[in-house]
């Protein structure tokens, strides 16, 4: 593999990290990042390295299938743990700090889990285009201790991308992953009831074709967002996408005309 750019250097320097660490439990999520950690991971450190995928209401359970999938494709050891979000009330409740009490808990299993395996390190799947977006999760995970070596390494998304296809791992042109809560304003109480119609409704519109989806949760208004080149074709099933979201229980259907955008619910906290 031969690039212009520095993206070998960046691998090689990846997998030069992990051999060091000696052994290594990934945060494993399914998609592009951390499919491409667990894999190199493997590669490095053989049986020495475990996927862990987290279970819980604010995952897709399509996600989690998704993952065990990979998991046995890469051919590594992993563990699903199934995790309760509604005994925290600082999650629950939604504030904007919301993802580093979500990361505080869920990582601390991970840790836990990842010791009883005779783990020591614990890595995220985190890259360097995650560094400048509003992301209170990457304190909890600095405190944890949680390693981000594609960060260390200096991969960026793009580059992540590239290098799965060259691996062949069928995630390298996997649309972004986000949990469901993403969906939810902040300070709007997380149910279990808005996690469904969420799902329900992304599941919906995924099946119809529109992989880079997210329907953002407004009370009892669904606000779409897809690629703009995916407009038109939402708009020719205009009619059975009103439908089917009316009966999943909302009331007003919307478009956003500006389109995906990650992390579109923090611009009410940017302003």
């Amino acid at each position: 593999m031969i690039y212009i750019n520095t993206t070998q250097e960046k691998f090689e320097r990846l997998k030069e990290i992990l051999k060091g660490l000696g052994n290594l439990a990934v945060a494993f999520s399914g998609g592009v990042d951390s499919t491409f950690l667990l894999k190199v991971a493997h590669i490095v450190l053989d049986d020495k390295v475990i996927g862990i995928t987290v279970n819980s209401a604010i995952h897709p359970e399509w996600e989690v299938e998704s993952a065990k999938e990979l998991a046995r494709f890469i051919g590594v050891r992993h563990i699903v743990l199934d995790v309760d979000i509604f005994k925290d009330e600082k999650i629950v409740f939604n504030p904007p700090e919301r993802c580093y009490y979500c990361k505080l808990s869920v990582f601390s299993v991970i840790k836990e889990t990842a010791k009883k395996y005779g783990i020591d390190n614990v890595a995220d799947g985190s890259n360097v285009d995650d560094i400048g977006d509003y992301r209170p999760g990457m304190r909890a995970l600095k405190e944890l201790g949680i390693l981000s070596p594609l960060i260390e390494a200096g991969l960026k998304k793009d580059e992540i991308r590239r290098l799965s296809k060259e691996l062949g791992l069928p995630t390298w042109d996997k649309p972004a992953l986000a949990c469901l809560a993403t969906r939810i304003p902040y300070n709007t109480r997380i149910t279990r009831e808005t996690l469904a119609m969420i799902e329900e409704g992304e599941n919906f519109l995924r099946n119809l074709g529109f992989t880079q989806v997210r329907l953002r949760h407004l009370d009892n208004l669904a606000k779409i967002e897809v690629l703009p080149k995916d407009m038109p074709r939402l708009l020719e099933l205009r009619d059975m996408i009103i439908e089917k979201l009316k009966t999943i229980g909302y009331t007003y259907i919307t478009l956003d005309l500006e389109g995906y955008n990650t992390g579109s619910m923090n611009k009410l906290i940017r302003s």
